[in-house]
């Protein structure tokens, strides 16, 4: 399973793993790509506590569902490149905190092995 975001470092996660880990099996390997959206909105006022309308709400869903369309789509590029016919490619979409989807998925889908690049955040 690889957790993947729209980051160059979970795209890098995903080429790594599939060179690495995957290429070199005979058998057909299953690929679950994971993307987690955050949780939504379930009330409608912002920490400085402004009123969000249900138009903005709705909004920010609909920009939360394609973001995560267009990651998958750029995963599933990123396979196609290798090239690699032994790969059976799932596509699974959680919501909510990502530490706690990835390690909820991995249990429930029984991975074998969990790869997520990493942020590089500035202190």
């Amino acid at each position: 399973m690889v957790a993947v975001d729209e980051s160059e470092e979970s795209m890098y996660a995903l080429s790594w793993s599939i060179t690495n880990l995957i290429s070199d099996t005979n058998n057909n390997s299953k690929l679950v790509l994971l993307y987690v959206k955050p949780p939504s909105a379930v009330y409608s006022l912002d920490s400085a506590g402004y009123i969000f309308s249900n138009e903005a709400i709705e909004a920010l869903e609909e920009y939360s569902t394609k973001l995560a369309k267009s990651v998958m789509k750029r995963a599933e590029a990123i396979c196609r490149k290798f090239d690699a016919t032994n790969i059976n490619i799932e596509k699974v979409v959680g919501t909510g905190e990502a530490k706690n989807v990835i390690c909820n998925a991995a249990k429930k889908l029984e991975a074998d092995t969990l790869v997520m690049g990493r942020h590089y955040l500035e202190v």
